[in-house]
């Protein structure tokens, strides 16, 4: 097993399941001691856990709604803590409340911008003071391909996407001089429990809008992620890096 990013100190959020579960083995695979962040499922965190224990890595559980100042602050607390300070930040929580924008509810708009959008701020600034400090560190920030392109029922998830890319962008400028990257990933769409539930209509029109014509799998992102937390990409900052089957051509 390599191991590039040993004993780096990694925090991924909404990492329980699906694409932030495959980031956080992935990123263990590659050394680092990590931080599985969940809100509401306990028991598919610590299953997370265990895996990375089980493949001989290192990881803990953190509970923490994003959204909610004082619990980020409590997490990153427990982190540094029980593993040492946050060096590889992953800010992939995020949920979806689809209604068209004339029938969308102040509510839909209000969580969907602060777990998403809040959330990675909260985060971000949590954690960044230490890695100036140390003169070292990696922001990843996942968007979305509809942060790219948009799509219909989707303008809160959208902006809120399209949001973290302008955020990302100005921070690397921010921290590009103490060797601290900043970037985006911007998945499309993915095998996962989101798309199982998909009607035959609507995978055919996903599908029709992917060049590739497949939909992609969770660790074709997580592979991103965890080269982008290498020093092998301690040259890449600022960018927007698609990965979605070319739906952002």
């Amino acid at each position: 097993m390599s191991l590039e990013l040993e004993d780096k100190i990694a925090l991924v959020t909404g990492s329980s399941k699906g694409l932030g579960k495959a980031i956080a083995i992935r990123l263990a695979e590659k050394g680092a001691r990590v931080a599985v962040n969940y809100n509401t499922s306990p028991d598919s965190a610590a299953e997370v856990v265990k895996t990375i224990a089980d493949a001989g890595g290192s990881a803990i559980a953190v509970k923490a709604d994003v959204a909610n100042l004082d619990q980020v602050v409590a997490m990153v607390k427990q982190v540094e803590e029980e593993l040492g300070a946050v060096e590889i930040l992953v800010n992939n929580a995020g949920i979806i409340n689809d209604q068209l924008l004339m029938r969308m509810s102040d509510e839909a708009w209000r969580q969907v911008i602060d777990i998403n959008l809040n959330g990675t701020f909260y985060c971000t600034r949590a954690v960044l003071r230490n890695m100036v400090r140390a003169r070292w560190g990696r922001i990843i920030n996942i968007g979305s391909v509809v942060g790219l392109r948009g799509n219909p029922a989707q303008t809160n998830y959208s902006a809120s996407k399209a949001a973290i890319m302008g955020f990302t962008k100005a921070l690397a400028k921010e921290v590009a001089n103490r060797n601290i990257t900043a970037n985006v990933v911007t998945p499309g769409y993915f095998e996962t429990e989101t798309t199982a539930i998909l009607t035959d209509e609507q995978k055919a029109y996903w599908l029709n809008a992917i060049p590739q014509g497949h939909f992609g799998e969770v660790d074709d992102v997580a592979h991103m992620v965890t080269y982008l937390a290498d020093e092998k990409a301690k040259y890449i900052t600022g960018q927007v890096i698609s990965v979605d089957g070319g739906m952002a051509v």
